[in-house]
């Protein structure tokens, strides 16, 4: 900005239109309403902490899009570069990066891969790529999820569109239509219960490590089902 206005006046270094503009602009770019510079990078992560951190003091309903973008030093104009609505903040920046890991994870897997080690793998990929660096925020997160109905039904689209992600990579991998459906949920499960973990205080273990512990719970289970056709001869 500032060699755009010396450029318009020739670059003449004494000249007071653009010493003066340039100290207009110094002024207001400095500080934006007492908060961090406009400019200042990560205005996404910025605007998710933000929510996340209203969301928790004064609960969904009260905050307002105008409010997040106060917090995180950005326009309401930024705010919507980046996100849909308020409800996007905690889905927008993970949802879209999961699915496209899991699908080409168990797209990268040998043929020999069984299709619930495929999607292991996927989720695991995924664990490490996307969700990791949110763990803490996650916390409360979920917390907030958990008492806001409409947050509900979002987390519950979310697995719907991850669910058909990985229904429809590994059939792709020539897995049955009805088999890879199954599959498909019962990576949901696990996937489900390694997050419910994950989020605990007291746990330290990287997510991959807990969702191949959730599978290892979810083998033990089914191998321990009664048999019926044992019963049936």
């Amino acid at each position: 900005m500032v060699a755009f206005l010396r450029l318009a006046c020739h670059g003449k270094p004494d000249c007071s239109v653009c010493n003066q503009g340039y100290a207009v602009i110094a002024d207001t770019a400095i500080t934006y309403n007492g908060a961090m510079p406009r400019w200042e990078p990560d205005a996404a992560g910025r605007l998710h902490d933000a929510a996340l951190a209203l969301f928790t003091e004064q609960g969904y309903e009260r905050t307002t899009v105008a409010q997040i973008a106060e917090r995180a030093g950005v326009s309401e104009r930024t705010f919507f570069n980046h996100f849909t609505n308020k409800r996007d903040v905690l889905f927008g920046q993970t949802s879209q990066k999961q699915k496209d890991v899991v699908a080409r994870e168990i797209a990268a897997c040998p043929e020999s891969t069984p299709p619930l080690e495929a999607v292991l793998h996927g989720l695991q990929a995924a664990a490490d790529e996307v969700l990791g660096a949110f763990r803490v925020p996650a916390r409360p997160r979920r917390e907030i999820i958990n008492v806001t109905p409409e947050l509900q039904e979002r987390e519950e689209g979310k697995r719907a569109a991850l669910a058909a992600t990985i229904t429809s990579a590994l059939s792709r991998r020539g897995t049955d239509e009805k088999a890879a459906a199954i599959t498909a949920g019962l990576g949901l499960v696990v996937q489900q219960a390694a997050e419910a973990q994950w989020v605990r205080p007291d746990e330290q273990r990287p997510l991959r490590d807990l969702l191949a512990e959730a599978l290892s719970h979810l083998r033990t289970i089914i191998d321990e089902a009664p048999d019926d056709d044992a019963d049936h001869p």
